[in-house]
């Protein structure tokens, strides 16, 4: 006995494949980037900037963001703080929150409290690091320099060097 095949429509799921998707508007574009993590003004305008086609107004979408409190300027700068100070200094962290371009008020009160624990967070990176003291004028040169790219200042490394030959916690 031949058997006959019949042709059956495709799922509804091989079908939605085919079709072209809708792009999403760049207020979705922006909740989607925010929904991941905190951006900066300046930061969340370049990305919505690639997408944006004739007639679109990115800064209304921001001013939109903003008035809506998704987007905050200064919750920004606490949440990059948050993230970077662990492994990098205060030069370091201050010069990426001026890259994006946050206003001087906003850094120079940062800047004042990343004063206070520097010694301690890059005494931190170092043990995390190396834990042991140089032996040789060349090793020590070299952990320094691994500390000055993290970006803390020569006070905080030389601070942390001494705390090393001593093998105690100041």
């Amino acid at each position: 006995m031949a058997s006959c095949p019949v042709a059956y429509p495709a799922p509804f799921f091989f079908r939605l494949r085919s079709m072209p998707r809708p792009k999403p508007s760049l207020k979705a574009r922006a909740l989607r980037y925010l929904s991941a993590r905190e951006h900066s003004r300046l930061e969340i305008a370049r990305k919505l900037a690639r997408h944006a086609e004739e007639g679109d107004d990115v800064e209304a979408v921001i001013d939109w963001l903003e008035a809506s409190k998704f987007l905050s300027e200064p919750r920004f700068a606490e949440s990059l703080v948050n993230r970077r100070a662990a492994r990098f200094g205060n030069s370091r962290i201050l010069s990426e929150l001026h890259s994006h371009g946050l206003d001087e008020s906003l850094v120079a009160g940062l800047k004042t409290a990343l004063a206070e624990g520097e010694n301690e967070r890059a005494w931190l990176v170092w043990e995390r690091k190396f834990g042991t003291v140089a032996s040789t004028p060349a090793e020590s040169a070299r952990q320094m320099r691994f500390l000055l790219q993290r970006g803390f200042s020569m006070g905080a490394i030389q601070t942390v060097m001494r705390r090393a030959v001593r093998g105690q916690p100041e």
